[in-house]
Protein backbone atom coordinates (compact mmCIF):
# COMPACT_ATOMS: atom_id res chain seq x y z
CA UNK A 1 0.00 0.00 0.00
CA UNK A 2 1.47 3.51 -0.53
CA UNK A 3 0.40 6.77 1.80
CA UNK A 4 -2.78 7.75 0.04
CA UNK A 5 -4.23 3.49 0.30
CA UNK A 6 -2.92 3.15 3.95
CA UNK A 7 -4.72 6.27 4.90
CA UNK A 8 -8.14 5.10 3.50
CA UNK A 9 -7.65 1.75 5.18
CA UNK A 10 -7.52 3.34 8.58
CA UNK A 11 -10.03 5.48 7.91
CA UNK A 12 -12.89 2.86 6.18
CA UNK A 13 -11.30 -0.32 7.47
CA UNK A 14 -11.14 1.09 11.63
CA UNK A 15 -13.96 2.31 13.13
CA UNK A 16 -13.21 6.12 13.39
CA UNK A 17 -15.67 7.95 15.71
CA UNK A 18 -14.79 11.51 13.97
CA UNK A 19 -16.45 9.77 10.91
CA UNK A 20 -18.99 7.13 12.62
CA UNK A 21 -19.79 8.59 15.74
CA UNK A 22 -20.90 5.97 19.15
CA UNK A 23 -19.70 2.96 16.51
CA UNK A 24 -16.04 3.51 17.07
CA UNK A 25 -15.86 4.99 20.80
CA UNK A 26 -14.46 1.79 23.12
CA UNK A 27 -15.23 2.51 26.59
CA UNK A 28 -12.48 1.00 28.11
CA UNK A 29 -8.13 0.91 27.52
CA UNK A 30 -7.68 -2.69 26.86
CA UNK A 31 -7.14 -2.66 23.56
CA UNK A 32 -4.61 0.10 23.79
CA UNK A 33 -2.78 -1.55 26.82
CA UNK A 34 -2.35 -4.79 24.75
CA UNK A 35 -0.65 -2.74 21.83
CA UNK A 36 1.39 -0.62 23.73
CA UNK A 37 2.59 -4.53 25.52
CA UNK A 38 3.07 -5.82 21.85
CA UNK A 39 5.30 -2.89 20.69
CA UNK A 40 7.38 -3.07 23.16
CA UNK A 41 5.82 -0.02 25.97
CA UNK A 42 7.13 2.97 23.67
CA UNK A 43 5.06 5.21 26.09
CA UNK A 44 7.29 4.51 28.90
CA UNK A 45 10.71 5.73 26.55
CA UNK A 46 10.26 9.40 26.93
CA UNK A 47 8.76 11.69 29.44
CA UNK A 48 4.65 13.51 28.94
CA UNK A 49 2.86 15.97 29.41
CA UNK A 50 -0.87 15.02 29.12
CA UNK A 51 -3.76 17.77 28.62
CA UNK A 52 -7.35 17.15 28.63
CA UNK A 53 -10.09 19.49 28.50
CA UNK A 54 -13.50 20.07 26.84
CA UNK A 55 -12.36 23.54 25.03
CA UNK A 56 -8.34 24.47 25.22
CA UNK A 57 -6.41 21.32 25.39
CA UNK A 58 -5.53 21.86 21.79
CA UNK A 59 -4.37 25.55 22.18
CA UNK A 60 -2.71 24.66 25.42
CA UNK A 61 -0.66 21.83 23.81
CA UNK A 62 0.38 23.20 20.98
CA UNK A 63 1.66 26.38 22.90
CA UNK A 64 3.35 24.42 25.04
CA UNK A 65 4.98 22.61 22.70
CA UNK A 66 6.20 25.18 20.69
CA UNK A 67 7.77 26.57 23.95
CA UNK A 68 9.58 23.52 24.63
CA UNK A 69 10.91 23.31 21.22
CA UNK A 70 12.36 26.66 21.78
CA UNK A 71 13.98 25.61 24.92
CA UNK A 72 15.99 23.26 22.67
CA UNK A 73 13.85 19.82 23.80
CA UNK A 74 13.31 17.25 20.95
CA UNK A 75 9.34 17.38 21.59
CA UNK A 76 6.62 15.00 20.10
CA UNK A 77 3.08 16.31 19.86
CA UNK A 78 0.17 14.52 20.05
CA UNK A 79 -3.35 15.94 18.90
CA UNK A 80 -6.94 15.10 16.92
CA UNK A 81 -8.67 15.10 15.01
CA UNK A 82 -6.40 16.65 11.81
CA UNK A 83 -7.95 19.15 9.54
CA UNK A 84 -6.22 18.16 5.99
CA UNK A 85 -3.95 15.45 6.70
CA UNK A 86 -3.93 12.48 8.81
CA UNK A 87 0.13 13.19 9.91
CA UNK A 88 -0.96 16.32 11.28
CA UNK A 89 -1.60 14.23 14.35
CA UNK A 90 2.04 13.57 15.15
CA UNK A 91 4.72 15.69 14.90
CA UNK A 92 8.49 16.06 16.26
CA UNK A 93 9.74 19.38 16.44
CA UNK A 94 6.34 20.66 14.39
CA UNK A 95 7.28 17.93 11.18
CA UNK A 96 4.45 15.86 10.72
CA UNK A 97 5.30 12.25 10.47
CA UNK A 98 6.82 10.73 7.52
CA UNK A 99 4.38 9.36 5.13
CA UNK A 100 6.62 6.37 4.79
CA UNK A 101 6.84 6.09 8.60
CA UNK A 102 2.85 5.73 8.58
CA UNK A 103 2.64 2.82 5.70
CA UNK A 104 5.67 0.92 7.01
CA UNK A 105 3.67 0.65 10.72
CA UNK A 106 0.25 -0.20 9.40
CA UNK A 107 1.57 -2.81 7.56
CA UNK A 108 4.11 -4.37 9.83
CA UNK A 109 1.40 -4.34 12.19
CA UNK A 110 -1.91 -4.68 10.10
CA UNK A 111 -2.43 -8.26 11.68
CA UNK A 112 -2.67 -7.15 15.64
CA UNK A 113 -4.58 -4.14 14.70
CA UNK A 114 -7.33 -6.37 12.96
CA UNK A 115 -6.54 -9.26 15.57
CA UNK A 116 -6.95 -7.01 18.60
CA UNK A 117 -9.56 -5.62 16.93
CA UNK A 118 -8.71 -1.61 17.27
CA UNK A 119 -10.69 1.47 16.30
CA UNK A 120 -8.61 4.23 14.47
CA UNK A 121 -7.93 6.36 17.78
CA UNK A 122 -6.11 3.36 19.27
CA UNK A 123 -4.28 2.35 16.28
CA UNK A 124 -3.35 6.12 15.97
CA UNK A 125 -2.16 6.13 19.76
CA UNK A 126 0.21 3.35 18.70
CA UNK A 127 1.55 4.71 15.90
CA UNK A 128 2.55 8.12 17.73
CA UNK A 129 4.04 6.52 21.06
CA UNK A 130 5.93 4.16 18.33
CA UNK A 131 7.15 7.04 16.37
CA UNK A 132 8.33 9.32 19.54
CA UNK A 133 9.83 6.56 21.45
CA UNK A 134 12.24 5.51 17.74
CA UNK A 135 12.80 9.31 17.15
CA UNK A 136 14.62 9.48 20.83
CA UNK A 137 11.88 12.74 21.48
CA UNK A 138 12.75 13.98 24.91
CA UNK A 139 9.13 15.08 25.81
CA UNK A 140 6.24 13.95 24.41
CA UNK A 141 2.96 16.90 24.66
CA UNK A 142 -0.10 14.73 24.51
CA UNK A 143 -3.57 15.66 23.76
CA UNK A 144 -6.39 13.28 25.15
CA UNK A 145 -8.90 12.79 22.76
CA UNK A 146 -12.08 12.18 24.55
CA UNK A 147 -13.04 12.47 28.24
CA UNK A 148 -10.02 11.13 29.76
CA UNK A 149 -10.22 8.17 32.36
CA UNK A 150 -10.74 5.87 29.10
CA UNK A 151 -9.00 7.67 26.46
CA UNK A 152 -6.48 6.03 24.90
CA UNK A 153 -3.96 8.39 25.73
CA UNK A 154 -4.06 7.60 29.03
CA UNK A 155 -1.89 4.68 28.71
CA UNK A 156 1.10 7.46 29.84
CA UNK A 157 2.31 8.29 33.48
CA UNK A 158 3.34 11.65 32.99
CA UNK A 159 5.27 14.67 34.22
CA UNK A 160 2.35 16.95 34.36
CA UNK A 161 -1.38 16.61 33.69
CA UNK A 162 -3.31 19.53 32.62
CA UNK A 163 -7.34 20.08 32.65
CA UNK A 164 -7.96 23.11 30.74
CA UNK A 165 -11.73 23.50 31.62
CA UNK A 166 -15.07 21.33 31.80
CA UNK A 167 -18.26 22.13 29.76
CA UNK A 168 -21.14 19.86 28.18
CA UNK A 169 -19.60 18.16 25.31
CA UNK A 170 -19.75 14.51 24.59
CA UNK A 171 -22.45 13.87 27.14
CA UNK A 172 -23.66 10.67 25.59
CA UNK A 173 -20.40 9.00 26.55
CA UNK A 174 -18.92 11.17 29.25
CA UNK A 175 -21.98 12.05 32.19
CA UNK A 176 -25.02 14.66 31.41
CA UNK A 177 -23.56 16.95 34.26
CA UNK A 178 -19.97 18.69 34.64
CA UNK A 179 -19.71 16.95 37.76
CA UNK A 180 -19.99 13.79 35.58
CA UNK A 181 -17.77 15.14 33.15
CA UNK A 182 -15.27 16.07 35.39
CA UNK A 183 -14.98 12.89 37.16
CA UNK A 184 -14.09 11.44 33.49
CA UNK A 185 -11.23 14.34 32.63
CA UNK A 186 -9.88 13.66 36.61
CA UNK A 187 -9.05 10.23 35.24
CA UNK A 188 -5.95 11.45 33.93
CA UNK A 189 -4.51 12.39 37.28
CA UNK A 190 -2.25 10.00 38.00
CA UNK A 191 -0.35 9.21 41.97
CA UNK A 192 1.94 11.77 43.02
CA UNK A 193 1.97 13.52 39.52
CA UNK A 194 1.23 17.78 39.75
CA UNK A 195 -2.16 18.47 38.35
CA UNK A 196 -2.93 21.74 36.79
CA UNK A 197 -6.57 22.71 36.29
CA UNK A 198 -6.99 25.68 34.14
CA UNK A 199 -10.51 27.14 35.37
CA UNK A 200 -11.99 26.52 38.34
CA UNK A 201 -15.83 26.10 38.76
CA UNK A 202 -18.11 25.74 41.80
CA UNK A 203 -19.57 22.33 40.37
CA UNK A 204 -16.12 20.55 39.77
CA UNK A 205 -13.15 21.73 41.18
CA UNK A 206 -14.65 19.80 44.57
CA UNK A 207 -13.87 16.69 42.28
CA UNK A 208 -10.48 17.54 40.98
CA UNK A 209 -9.84 18.23 44.74
CA UNK A 210 -11.15 15.01 46.07
CA UNK A 211 -8.74 13.27 43.54
CA UNK A 212 -6.14 14.90 43.33
CA UNK A 213 -6.05 14.27 47.37
CA UNK A 214 -6.58 10.56 47.16
CA UNK A 215 -3.53 10.45 44.70
CA UNK A 216 -0.88 12.61 46.44
CA UNK A 217 -1.32 15.15 43.23
CA UNK A 218 -0.24 18.35 44.52
CA UNK A 219 -2.94 20.50 41.97
CA UNK A 220 -3.36 24.18 40.98
CA UNK A 221 -5.74 26.43 39.77
CA UNK A 222 -4.35 28.75 36.58
CA UNK A 223 -7.04 31.17 37.35
CA UNK A 224 -6.73 31.55 41.22
CA UNK A 225 -3.04 32.65 40.30
CA UNK A 226 -2.77 34.13 36.60
CA UNK A 227 -4.50 36.30 35.23
CA UNK A 228 -3.72 37.52 31.34
CA UNK A 229 -4.32 41.38 30.48
CA UNK A 230 -4.05 42.01 26.50
CA UNK A 231 -2.54 45.53 25.76
CA UNK A 232 -3.28 45.03 22.11
CA UNK A 233 -5.18 42.72 19.51
CA UNK A 234 -4.84 43.75 15.66
CA UNK A 235 -6.86 40.22 14.15
CA UNK A 236 -4.05 38.63 13.79
CA UNK A 237 -1.65 39.22 16.61
CA UNK A 238 -2.36 39.76 20.18
CA UNK A 239 -0.22 41.78 22.66
CA UNK A 240 -0.62 40.71 26.32
CA UNK A 241 0.97 41.26 29.87
CA UNK A 242 0.88 38.19 32.68
CA UNK A 243 0.07 39.14 36.34
CA UNK A 244 0.70 36.19 39.11
CA UNK A 245 -1.30 37.03 42.37
CA UNK A 246 -1.31 40.91 40.98
CA UNK A 247 2.50 41.03 39.91
CA UNK A 248 2.90 41.62 36.75
CA UNK A 249 5.66 38.98 35.53
CA UNK A 250 5.70 39.62 31.62
CA UNK A 251 4.99 42.63 29.73
CA UNK A 252 4.01 42.84 25.96
CA UNK A 253 4.04 39.42 25.06
CA UNK A 254 3.05 38.00 21.28
CA UNK A 255 0.87 35.37 20.45
CA UNK A 256 -1.03 35.07 17.17
CA UNK A 257 -3.79 33.01 18.21
CA UNK A 258 -6.27 36.18 19.23
CA UNK A 259 -9.34 34.40 20.04
CA UNK A 260 -10.91 35.92 23.25
CA UNK A 261 -11.04 32.26 24.61
CA UNK A 262 -6.98 32.24 24.52
CA UNK A 263 -6.63 34.57 27.73
CA UNK A 264 -7.80 31.28 29.55
CA UNK A 265 -5.60 28.88 28.25
CA UNK A 266 -2.82 31.20 28.41
CA UNK A 267 -3.38 31.25 31.78
CA UNK A 268 -3.01 27.27 32.28
CA UNK A 269 0.49 27.84 29.65
CA UNK A 270 1.77 29.43 32.26
CA UNK A 271 0.70 28.03 35.67
CA UNK A 272 2.00 24.77 33.44
CA UNK A 273 6.02 26.04 32.93
CA UNK A 274 5.68 27.27 36.47
CA UNK A 275 5.27 23.99 37.70
CA UNK A 276 7.90 22.36 34.71
CA UNK A 277 10.50 24.80 35.99
CA UNK A 278 10.08 23.32 39.29
CA UNK A 279 10.49 19.82 38.12
CA UNK A 280 13.75 20.84 36.41
CA UNK A 281 12.75 21.48 32.96
CA UNK A 282 15.17 24.29 31.64
CA UNK A 283 12.78 26.82 30.27
CA UNK A 284 13.59 30.73 30.07
CA UNK A 285 11.87 33.46 29.49
CA UNK A 286 13.36 33.90 26.30
CA UNK A 287 11.80 30.87 25.16
CA UNK A 288 8.37 31.52 26.62
CA UNK A 289 8.46 34.72 24.60
CA UNK A 290 9.48 32.80 21.19
CA UNK A 291 7.37 29.81 22.06
CA UNK A 292 4.53 31.98 22.95
CA UNK A 293 5.16 34.12 19.13
CA UNK A 294 6.35 31.48 17.14
CA UNK A 295 3.70 28.97 17.94
CA UNK A 296 1.57 28.46 14.55
CA UNK A 297 5.54 28.51 12.61
CA UNK A 298 6.69 25.68 14.79
CA UNK A 299 4.05 23.44 15.19
CA UNK A 300 1.67 24.27 11.92
CA UNK A 301 -1.29 25.26 14.28
CA UNK A 302 -4.99 26.18 12.40
CA UNK A 303 -8.45 26.80 12.59
CA UNK A 304 -8.42 28.74 15.25
CA UNK A 305 -9.71 31.89 14.53
CA UNK A 306 -7.43 31.21 11.90
CA UNK A 307 -7.85 34.54 9.01
CA UNK A 308 -7.70 33.07 6.01
CA UNK A 309 -8.25 36.32 3.76
CA UNK A 310 -7.87 39.30 4.19
CA UNK A 311 -11.03 41.40 2.41
CA UNK A 312 -13.41 40.52 3.16
CA UNK A 313 -11.73 39.41 6.18
CA UNK A 314 -12.27 35.41 6.43
CA UNK A 315 -11.82 32.98 9.63
CA UNK A 316 -12.19 29.78 10.47
CA UNK A 317 -12.99 28.83 13.68
CA UNK A 318 -13.56 25.46 15.16
CA UNK A 319 -15.93 26.26 17.70
CA UNK A 320 -18.66 23.49 17.92
CA UNK A 321 -20.05 23.17 21.40
CA UNK A 322 -21.78 25.75 23.81
CA UNK A 323 -18.52 27.02 25.69
CA UNK A 324 -16.67 27.65 22.67
CA UNK A 325 -19.64 29.66 20.50
CA UNK A 326 -20.04 31.80 23.51
CA UNK A 327 -16.12 32.86 23.32
CA UNK A 328 -16.68 33.08 19.42
CA UNK A 329 -19.45 35.68 20.74
CA UNK A 330 -17.58 37.76 23.08
CA UNK A 331 -14.16 37.71 19.77
CA UNK A 332 -17.02 38.69 17.91
CA UNK A 333 -18.22 41.67 19.69
CA UNK A 334 -15.26 43.47 20.01
CA UNK A 335 -14.21 43.84 16.05
CA UNK A 336 -15.52 45.87 13.78
CA UNK A 337 -17.10 45.20 10.55
CA UNK A 338 -20.06 46.00 7.92
CA UNK A 339 -22.02 42.59 7.97
CA UNK A 340 -21.11 39.19 9.95
CA UNK A 341 -21.54 36.66 7.06
CA UNK A 342 -21.57 33.50 8.96
CA UNK A 343 -20.81 29.66 6.53
CA UNK A 344 -22.13 27.59 9.03
CA UNK A 345 -22.55 23.30 9.24
CA UNK A 346 -22.19 20.61 12.03
CA UNK A 347 -22.25 17.14 13.02
CA UNK A 348 -25.90 15.23 13.92
CA UNK A 349 -24.09 13.75 17.15
CA UNK A 350 -24.52 17.56 18.81
CA UNK A 351 -27.07 19.74 20.61
CA UNK A 352 -27.11 21.85 17.46
CA UNK A 353 -30.67 23.03 18.17
CA UNK A 354 -29.50 24.95 21.55
CA UNK A 355 -26.04 25.86 19.97
CA UNK A 356 -28.29 27.55 16.16
CA UNK A 357 -30.47 29.39 19.45
CA UNK A 358 -27.21 30.71 20.76
CA UNK A 359 -26.12 32.55 17.56
CA UNK A 360 -26.51 35.83 16.16
CA UNK A 361 -29.69 36.92 14.16
CA UNK A 362 -28.27 39.89 12.43
CA UNK A 363 -25.98 37.83 10.31
CA UNK A 364 -26.65 36.30 6.81
CA UNK A 365 -26.30 32.48 6.75
CA UNK A 366 -25.12 30.26 4.40
CA UNK A 367 -26.09 27.03 5.49
CA UNK A 368 -23.98 23.80 4.63
CA UNK A 369 -22.72 20.18 5.76
CA UNK A 370 -19.67 18.68 6.82
CA UNK A 371 -18.45 15.91 3.97
CA UNK A 372 -18.09 13.52 6.91
CA UNK A 373 -20.81 10.91 7.48
CA UNK A 374 -21.88 12.40 11.14
CA UNK A 375 -22.51 15.50 8.94
CA UNK A 376 -26.16 17.01 9.66
CA UNK A 377 -27.99 17.11 6.44
CA UNK A 378 -28.05 20.79 5.08
CA UNK A 379 -31.91 20.40 4.80
CA UNK A 380 -32.48 19.62 8.46
CA UNK A 381 -29.64 22.32 9.42
CA UNK A 382 -31.76 24.98 7.73
CA UNK A 383 -35.03 24.15 8.90
CA UNK A 384 -33.55 23.91 12.56
CA UNK A 385 -32.23 27.57 11.77
CA UNK A 386 -35.48 29.07 10.85
CA UNK A 387 -36.89 27.52 13.72
CA UNK A 388 -34.03 29.41 16.23
CA UNK A 389 -34.77 32.58 14.06
CA UNK A 390 -31.61 32.49 11.80
CA UNK A 391 -32.03 33.43 7.91
CA UNK A 392 -30.25 31.90 5.04
CA UNK A 393 -29.97 29.84 1.85
CA UNK A 394 -28.34 26.46 1.68
CA UNK A 395 -25.67 24.76 -0.09
CA UNK A 396 -24.56 21.50 -0.83
CA UNK A 397 -20.62 22.03 0.27
CA UNK A 398 -18.26 24.69 2.06
CA UNK A 399 -16.68 25.45 -1.14
CA UNK A 400 -19.70 26.78 -2.41
CA UNK A 401 -21.11 28.38 0.36
CA UNK A 402 -18.10 30.30 0.69
CA UNK A 403 -18.09 31.76 -2.71
CA UNK A 404 -21.76 33.10 -2.66
CA UNK A 405 -20.59 34.45 0.59
CA UNK A 406 -17.56 36.37 -1.23
CA UNK A 407 -20.08 36.63 -4.24
CA UNK A 408 -22.56 38.86 -1.25
CA UNK A 409 -19.66 40.62 0.93
CA UNK A 410 -18.18 43.86 0.55
CA UNK A 411 -14.94 44.46 1.46
CA UNK A 412 -15.65 45.35 5.11
CA UNK A 413 -17.96 42.38 6.04
CA UNK A 414 -16.63 39.68 8.37
CA UNK A 415 -17.10 35.91 7.17
CA UNK A 416 -17.10 33.87 9.41
CA UNK A 417 -16.54 29.71 8.49
CA UNK A 418 -17.79 27.66 11.37
CA UNK A 419 -19.71 25.12 13.70
CA UNK A 420 -17.69 22.05 13.06
CA UNK A 421 -14.00 20.77 12.99
CA UNK A 422 -14.88 19.12 9.80
CA UNK A 423 -16.33 21.44 7.86
CA UNK A 424 -13.20 24.27 8.64
CA UNK A 425 -11.06 21.29 7.25
CA UNK A 426 -13.15 21.16 3.86
CA UNK A 427 -12.38 24.42 3.88
CA UNK A 428 -8.81 23.94 4.20
CA UNK A 429 -8.45 21.09 2.23
CA UNK A 430 -10.02 23.08 -0.27
CA UNK A 431 -7.36 25.42 -0.33
CA UNK A 432 -4.07 23.18 -0.97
Amino acid sequence: MNYAQTVEYMTKALPMYHRVGAAAYKADIKNTVQLMSLLGNPEKKFKTIHVAGTNGKGSVAHTLASILQEAGYKVGLYTSPHLVDFRERIRVNGEMIIRGNVVDFVQNYRCAIEGIGLSFFEMTVGLAFDYFAKQNVDVAVVEVGMGGRLDSTNVVTPDLSVITNIGLDHTQFLGDTLTKIASEKAGIIKEEVPVVIGETHPDTAGVFEAKAMQLGAPIDFADKRYKIVPTSDNGSVMTFDVYKLGQRLYSNLEFPLTGSYQIKNLATVFQSLEILRILGYNISDENIADGLANVVKNTGFKGRWQVVHKKPLTICETAHNADGINAMLAKLKSMEYERLRIVYGCVNDKDYGAILRMLPHDAEYYFTKPSVERGLAVETLAEEAAAAGLSGKSYPDVALAVKAANAEASAKDLILITGSIFLVADYLAGQH
